[in-house]
């Protein structure tokens, strides 16, 4: 029988600015806080990349205004290795901040550290290409995507992510399934991420929750995330768990004080390949360039809210002791009690 795994989705994890300052190579696992322990007892660490990995200072545009660009040194990599993060995805808004070449100098970054990735490449094929993780013979495979900018797509002979609108028209979505499809063909857990919608969105639209159960009926097993800042609440389609927006996981960003985008959690995604078990969220903090675990008061709003859009999507969050939450489908709330100790 496969033997359970835990797999670990972050959000945005942006190491420019004043991360990047702040990052001390003697300790570069500083910024992952008492969160670290959780991050490397997970099997697998998934996170979405937030900014170029280069010492490029030539500014990617197109004439028009874009607010923030966002890079970190090449050495910041150290981080998300201390980190114990094995992926991130590099199909975003930010991956192209300091042009083709800085895209370049991040994915030889990457490849340099073993930091498996994907979403982007050199050509429209490995930008398309899924990345695979292997853990004990357990083969989990990556298909990675982001709706904007739809400028940075890769093409058949020059570098860019893969992009796709949010669309369920048969040109659009098609080409997501038939990656679904080759990713399913050498795997035992297919992972979807995309980098979607704009920025401070408390919720998913309908048009977003279309199209999450569509890539879940062409194949997903988890359906990932990412790009609003503030986390979404879990929706489970077809026993199969969607993380609709993961919100972030480091950052220096100035915090919205009604959204709360500095409050957000770990996704801890239990599973037998392809069953996922259930979904334990383990609330964090931003604080001073750092992630912790969540306490008292702040904890407490992060896991109302989140109860609360979890709710609207008829998920059902489970408290046990000490301390977890668990986010399972209404019908497996009395097994779930039970085994969580509530």
């Amino acid at each position: 029988m496969t033997r359970s795994l835990t797999l670990a989705f972050g959000g945005d994890v942006m190491l420019g600015r004043q991360v990047n300052a702040s990052l001390d190579p003697g300790n570069p696992a500083h910024p992952w806080g008492d969160l670290l322990p959780t991050l490397h007892a997970a099997d697998l660490t998934f996170v979405n990349l937030e900014c170029a990995l280069t010492t490029r200072t030539e500014r990617w545009t197109d004439g028009s205004y874009k607010p923030f660009y966002f890079r970190a040194q090449p050495q910041a990599v150290a981080t998300l290795m201390a980190g114990g993060v094995d992926y991130v995805s590099v199909a975003n808004n930010h991956i192209g901040d300091y042009g083709l070449d800085g895209l370049r100098d991040t994915l030889a970054v990457l490849d340099r550290s073993g930091i498996a990735h994907a979403g982007a490449g050199l050509d429209r094929w490995s930008a398309r290409e899924p990345a695979q993780l292997i853990v004990d013979e357990i083969r989990v495979r990556v298909v990675a995507f982001a709706d904007y900018p739809a400028e940075w797509r890769a093409e058949p002979n020059s570098p860019g992510m893969n992009y796709t609108p949010v669309s369920l028209g048969p040109e659009e979505f098609g080409e997501v399934a038939r990656q679904l499809v080759i990713a399913r063909e050498h795997a035992d857990l297919v992972v979807f991420s995309i980098h979607w919608g704009p920025n401070m969105r408390a919720r998913p639209t309908p048009e977003f929750r279309g199209f999450a159960h569509a890539v879940i009926d062409a194949g997903a097993d988890i359906f990932w995330g990412h790009s609003a800042h503030v986390c979404h609440g879990v929706e489970f389609h077809r026993g199969r768990p969607i993380l609709y927006d993961t919100g972030d996981l480091l950052d220096d960003y100035a915090v919205d004080p009604h959204l709360r985008n500095d409050l957000s959690a770990l996704f801890l995604v239990h599973l037998r390949p392809p069953v996922v078990e259930h979904v334990e969220i383990v609330p964090v903090q931003i604080e001073d360039l750092q992630v912790n675990l969540a306490r008292g008061r702040a904890r407490d709003w992060f896991v109302e809210r989140f109860r609360a859009r979890c709710a609207e999507l008829d998920a059902v969050v489970v408290s046990g002791e000490p301390g977890r939450l668990w986010v399972i489908a209404p019908a497996q709330v009395a097994g779930a009690r039970t085994q969580a100790g509530a």
